[in-house]
């Protein structure tokens, strides 16, 4: 496979791809952080050029295997590693879906509830509370999300993290959660909102 590393070929494939969203969204997060400073050091292999059939979105450097990246071959998406599965495309998995909200469509943080971002020093706090956390392995991910990728997080009056939404290499939410005590109180719909908004500013899609 070819390695794209031609900042104009990577600008055409982001237009390619653009025109395939929602579909195309497992790799479009990816080329559009490699396109917008690369903080996630990845890079992108087609299998041809300009007239690709088959495209893998990974680390740099990593020889493609079961879980380093996500790859379009076919005319569908198969999304290895255990962030995606197929059909997935623009969902965020490892969430908690949080019920109720504010109504009206007025998302804004509760009365002594504000807008901030989590730190290095929430990594334990986040693996812990990950579905795929608990590892060495997922506090090393989670660890590299947090500084390199956009975040938001919702804190209580002492400064404390109740709901947060991270972003990864990807472009996609891939760690959303509010703690169980502060359910039910629009706090996801909040942050949720935020990070597309943000994300939206950068150029980037959203979907539900």
């Amino acid at each position: 496979m070819k390695i794209l590393t031609c900042p104009a070929q990577l600008q055409h494939l982001e237009g390619i791809l653009r025109k395939s969203l929602p579909l195309a969204l497992p790799v479009f997060g990816a080329v559009l952080n490699i396109n917008r400073g690369n903080p996630g050091q990845f890079e992108v292999l087609v299998d041809k050029w300009p007239e690709f059939g088959a495209m893998l979105a990974r680390p740099s450097g990593e020889v493609a295997s079961g879980d380093t990246g996500h790859c379009r071959k076919g005319g569908d998406w198969v999304c290895s590693g255990q962030h995606w599965e197929r059909g997935t495309a623009g969902r965020a998995v490892g969430g908690r879906e949080e019920v109720g909200g504010t109504g009206g469509g007025n998302w804004r943080p509760a009365p002594g509830v504000r807008v901030g971002s989590l730190s290095p020093s929430h990594v334990d706090l986040l693996n812990d509370t990950w579905p795929y956390g608990g590892n060495a392995r997922s506090r090393r991910f989670l660890a590299e999300i947090l500084v390199r990728f956009p975040q938001v997080c919702l804190q209580d009056r002492s400064g404390h993290p109740i709901s947060w939404v991270l972003t990864d290499h990807f472009g996609t939410g891939t760690h959303s959660y509010t703690l169980p005590e502060h359910r039910r109180h629009g706090h996801m719909q909040v942050a949720l909102t935020v990070a597309a908004q943000r994300a939206h500013a950068r150029g980037f899609p959203t979907f539900g």
